[in-house]
């Protein structure tokens, strides 16, 4: 597999702090949650390969951190199913993968304990959207939700890579708002997989940063 190749273009943090500036953005945060990221959740009883979990959370918490000192809009989105959500061709596509539709089905259920946001939590003034499937655009008021906050670009990080912050971003990017990856935020259960996701979405729809020099961008927007 073709080697994720980090960008080392040269601007300066002026033009990061310009692009991403606490009066236009918003932090997106995807689907940290029990079933996604827990040790006793849903995926890892499947025994998937959880390791690059922790650091991704880790990162995102501080980069929340840093979001609320600078007035940066907080989002948290998280994904809540159950059986009216569940369409036809999601089960099909269940059955037909795994022989057996209940074997995923269960995820994030709403109101169940493997629905509930794990590590970082929403506070006071965050705004909570719950989702039926991976983008937080379907079936939901995130784009009302964008509107009433007055912003153009998101900062998106969270669980995971390939699947609902692919697609959470190649929806916004199909909406006209600018999107950045906070890459070391994000994870998925396999560095090729993660690896993969980000060569694709900063090859069409996506510019990648680390936390740190987005951290750097807010800490110096005042």
């Amino acid at each position: 597999m073709t080697e994720l190749v980090e960008n080392t273009s040269s601007e300066g943090i002026g033009d990061l702090k310009a692009w991403i500036a606490p009066d236009r953005t918003a932090l997106c945060v995807i689907d940290i949650q029990v079933d996604f990221a827990a040790p006793d959740g849903l995926l890892a009883g499947f025994g998937v390969d959880m390791s690059a979990v922790p650091a991704a959370i880790a990162k995102t918490e501080g980069l929340i951190a840093t979001a609320r000192k600078a007035g940066v809009p907080v989002i948290f989105i998280g994904l809540s199913t159950s059986p009216e959500t569940d369409s036809p061709s999601w089960g099909e596509w269940m059955r037909r993968r795994h022989g057996d539709p209940e074997a995923e089905s269960n995820v994030c259920r709403a109101g169940s304990p493997g629905a509930a946001f794990y590590g970082p939590q929403p506070q006071p003034g965050d705004r909570v959207v719950l989702k039926p499937k991976y983008s937080a655009f379907y079936g939901t008021d995130f784009a009302d939700v964008l509107c009433d906050a007055g912003v153009d670009t998101l900062v998106v990080c969270g669980l995971t890579t390939e699947c609902c912050v692919d697609c959470t971003v190649r929806d916004a990017f199909h909406r006209d708002y600018h999107v950045f990856i906070a890459d070391d935020a994000c994870a998925a259960y396999g560095a090729d997989v993660h690896a993969a996701a980000l060569q694709s979405l900063e090859l069409n729809c996506a510019i990648l940063k680390k936390t740190a020099d987005i951290e750097g961008a807010w800490e110096n927007s005042k």
